[in-house]
């Protein structure tokens, strides 16, 4: 039986945040370069791609290097040049957006198709695996029917998002940040217009939501449905976060690390993409990092309430309500509270007051049901307590590290006079030791042999040495300086091994007949719009697209659409027209006309493409 291989892909903001991430478990990382890497403040210098990817081979962990952004002309020889040299710095694979970089001449490396390529469609999912893209990174919208549909009609492998941030926006297909701010999402700038507060606003200009966060999604998180998501054919579970710090790393690295582990361990036709098991350490809580709350999203073919509510930053865990108020001699707030949590100085908290505003504040002491602010602030009676930083748990990330271990199988025999020992690890790598010196036969062989099994069966720098078989033609008297030093002798000799990873088929160009035998049809052609140099209009219209214009970034209409979304505004309100949504506002009439969003003087008309779920913001 053919075990298919689950991996957990971390984000690395840098080396050090990616070294914290294979220490919690991850089996892969993805890290920007020096360049054209999607978020514009997490690049890093080859050197430390370097640097990271030989720590990460020690257990087989895998590095993605992302050169995910559209490119301009003068851009692509510098973003070759970076591809280059990161392959010569040790990395596994490639994670591109811009298609032009296949006719570029990559060096041979496994080529990703990032989610900025809207992977949405088992049509988009045939034609990127028919270029030569050896795995396809998902959009997080998708069903696991969608995922399985996928699955089943291609060969390549798959990526999913499984937690973290949620774009509003089809990825690769919002434009909005460019639109107000000239920051494109699609190079790496986005401005977060989404987390924006807005006015909802309809053509008579009446206002039916103020001041709200109507684009703002709650955060992903699908650890419920790893099961379910491997079964589907993923096998890659992609955590969001390379601008996060490292506690969410750690944290939530380790608890889907847990999460994998205790479903493989019930289903064996799936193993880990690594090496190495977690042992002591922290136990995870991903409550306690920076969430905007949960939602699962459209996985299981279903809406929900997506909206991240009242704000778009993280509230953290409710932990109770304010009670009386008042405020110290030097004028700072004083209040009592109901929670059974405790809070100790340095817990950050938001305050919710029953109006719906939002109010930081650290706890400068707390003593007792009663919490001291060094701010100057009024809150009311009643209003709800969130925790967002919790100082007590920041500091056992930080001091409570586990350790990652790697199990070998030991075998031992004694045939005259002679013992061999050889250790193989899970990748197949293979350590022997043929005993040197004269050992006299034990006078307690019942008693010698349990000692010599004891020893052998302990640690050795990064091993956990487990014996697999024990044999003896006559049992010797080892001394346990002795045993203990062959056990170092395998562990050294495994450690000077470089450990063999399962890998994918290099990209060496475009397959010899895609061309002709796969011409672009109309659905496919969606990408068409973040054409933004040469090589990517000559790679469409080779494959028979009709390409017209340019990227938004280079050619912007005046009205255009600036948005797609899986999620609709009406639906979170209870207004739509075509599902029975028990959540109802009270307070919007139907109908509602044509609706526009509203900010600092700007407004968006919204469009709602009914026959196929959608949401549309034009600009």
């Amino acid at each position: 039986m053919q075990l298919e291989r689950l991996e957990i892909l971390a984000p690395a903001k840098n080396r050090e945040i990616g070294i914290a991430a294979i220490n919690c478990g991850a089996d892969s990382l993805y890290i920007a370069g020096p360049g054209f890497g999607a978020r514009e403040s997490a690049g890093n210098p080859v050197g430390e791609i370097e640097k990271l990817a030989t720590y990460a081979r020690t257990y087989g962990v895998k590095v993605y290097v992302v050169i995910n952004t559209i490119l301009y002309d003068n851009e692509t020889e510098a973003a070759l040049s970076v591809a280059k040299q990161v392959y010569e710095a040790g990395c596994d694979a490639l994670i591109v957006q811009d298609l032009g970089l296949l006719k570029a001449g990559l060096p041979p490396l496994p080529v990703f198709a990032s989610t900025q390529t809207n992977i949405r469609s088992l049509d988009q999912a045939r034609f990127l695996e028919s270029l030569g893209f050896s795995r396809l990174i998902l959009a997080r919208e998708l069903s696991l029917d969608q995922i399985r549909e996928i699955r089943e009609n291609t060969s390549v492998e798959l990526e999913s998002f499984v937690h973290g941030a949620l774009c509003v926006s089809y990825s690769g297909q919002c434009y909005i940040s460019s639109r107000i701010t000239g920051r494109s999402g699609n190079r790496g700038e986005c401005a977060q217009i989404c987390r924006n507060n807005f006015n909802l606003v309809n053509d008579k200009g009446e206002v039916l939501v103020r001041n709200k966060p109507l684009l703002s999604l709650k955060d992903l998180n699908l650890a419920e449905h790893i099961p379910a998501l491997a079964h589907a054919g993923v096998t890659s579970f992609k955590i969001e976060g390379r601008l996060k710090d490292a506690s969410y790393v750690k944290n939530v690295v380790r608890y889907y690390r847990k999460v994998t582990d205790a479903f493989m361990e019930k289903d064996k036709r799936f193993v880990q993409a690594s090496l190495g098991r977690l042992h002591g350490g922290f136990t995870p809580r991903p409550g306690n990092t920076f969430n905007r709350g949960y939602t699962t999203l459209f996985a299981d073919g279903a809406r929900g309430s997506w909206n991240s509510g009242v704000a778009a930053k993280g509230l953290g865990e409710l932990v109770g309500r304010v009670g009386n108020v008042s405020a110290d001699c030097s004028g700072n707030l004083l209040f009592s509270h109901d929670s059974n949590v405790r809070l100790v100085n340095g817990d950050g908290l938001c305050i919710v007051t029953p109006s719906g505003e939002v109010k930081g504040l650290r706890v400068s002491v707390s003593e007792g049901d009663t919490i001291t602010a060094n701010q100057k602030m009024s809150v009311p009676k009643g209003s709800l307590i969130y925790r967002n930083f919790d100082k007590e748990f920041e500091r056992e990330l930080e001091a409570n590290m586990p350790e990652r271990i790697i199990d070998a199988l030991l075998t031992f025999e004694s045939d005259g006079g002679t013992t061999t020992l050889v250790a193989i690890t899970p990748d197949g790598r293979r350590a022997e030791v043929v005993a040197v010196g004269v050992f006299e036969p034990a006078k307690e062989p019942a008693k010698a042999k349990e000692t010599v099994y004891t020893q052998l069966q302990k640690r050795a720098g990064l091993y956990n040495f487990i014996v697999s078989r024990y044999v003896t033609d006559n049992q010797l008297f080892y001394p346990i300086s002795q045993v203990n030093g062959w056990r170092r002798q395998l562990a050294l000799e495994l450690e000077q091994q470089p450990v063999n990873k399962a890998s994918l088929t290099p990209f060496t160009g475009v397959p010899k007949g895609t061309l002709d035998s796969r011409p672009l049809d109309g659905k496919v052609a969606d990408y068409r719009a973040n054409i933004s140099n040469g090589l990517s209009r000559e790679l469409y219209k080779e494959l028979g697209a009709n390409v017209k214009g340019a990227a938004f970034e280079l050619d912007a209409p005046e009205m255009a659409e600036l948005m797609r979304c899986k999620y609709c505004i009406k639906y979170e309100l209870g207004i739509c027209p075509h599902h029975n949504n028990p959540k109802q506002t009270g307070s919007i009439a139907l109908p509602v006309g044509t609706l526009y969003l509203e900010n600092n003087g700007r407004k968006f008309r919204l469009g709602f493409d009914c026959k196929n779920c959608e949401m549309i913001i034009f600009g």
